[in-house]
């Protein structure tokens, strides 16, 4: 029998808590169980099993870093909203460094709340890109542009893997300085050969 007040809502957002406290990796549906007060099979009339308790997850995930960049690029534009959103990105990461590495999953179609918080964390960085003048096929460039940088950049950083003696603060402000340069002078159709 499920715990009285135990919902999938509830088991997820645990779950979310569970992975920053031990780990993404370390989150077992048996920990969760336990956090829970609930014997294993209870979990499955929630969650149908691992996979799909990390495909909520995830929707979960992305439509938190979507919240986030949101509320970072409100109001502004350019250099300054670029910023804001890479920071904001960066910020959530280190804060949930356990239940980041669950929104690294491409949102499943059959759960239309998860593309939709795809979409809207997509839908910041075109507008951004809309603002230094790049749309169009170009934008998908930008947006690709935009995630390998920051993605790669906190994810790196959240895996220990800068060791060299500099700030890694200095390093990140460089990077996002450097986009805002590329984006700015982003070549035209003409120049890169494109129809």
């Amino acid at each position: 029998m499920p715990r009285a007040g135990l919902n999938q809502q509830i088991v997820v957002r645990e779950a979310a808590r569970l992975a920053d406290e031990v780990g993404y990796d370390k989150l077992t549906l048996a920990a969760l169980a336990n956090r829970l007060g609930v014997a294993l099979p209870s979990l499955y009339k929630h969650v149908k099993g691992a996979d799909a308790l990390a495909q909520k997850l995830s929707a979960l995930v992305t439509a938190e870093i979507a919240d986030e960049m949101t509320t970072a690029a409100a109001g502004r534009s350019g250099d300054d909203a670029l910023r804001a959103v890479a920071d904001a990105y960066r910020s959530y990461a280190r804060r949930h460094p356990g239940r980041f590495p669950a929104g690294q999953r491409v949102p499943d179609s059959a759960d239309p709340a998860h593309v939709a918080a795809g979409a809207r964390a997509v839908g910041v960085v075109y507008a951004i890109l809309s603002g230094y003048g790049i749309g169009g096929d170009a934008a998908v460039d930008g947006v690709r542009m935009f995630r390998a940088a920051v993605h790669g950049f906190v994810s790196l950083e959240a895996a220990g893997d800068f060791g060299l003696p500099r700030e890694v603060d200095r390093s990140f402000d460089r990077m996002v300085a450097a986009l805002g340069v590329a984006f700015r002078s982003w070549p035209g159709p003409e120049e890169t050969g494109a129809e």
